[in-house]
């Protein structure tokens, strides 16, 4: 099963959740010896301004309200 998770700093460590769903899915309970495998999702903000279109005189005027 396969989720995405943040992760959150614990003293001098990093720690991930495990969602209720996968937990109960998989029946992990606390203190069992799992096995994760980790791969970094990295965000692009490539395409995400597509269409948007130049900036006309109006927009200008606009922006110094």
């Amino acid at each position: 099963m396969e989720s995405l998770t943040k992760t959150r700093k614990v003293g001098g460590s990093m720690m991930v959740t495990i969602p209720r769903e996968i937990v109960e899915s998989e029946s992990i309970v606390e203190g069992e010896i799992v096995k994760i495998s980790l791969e970094k999702v990295r965000k692009s903000g490539f395409g995400m301004l597509r269409g948007i279109g130049k900036f006309s005189k109006e927009d200008e005027l606009n922006s110094e309200l």
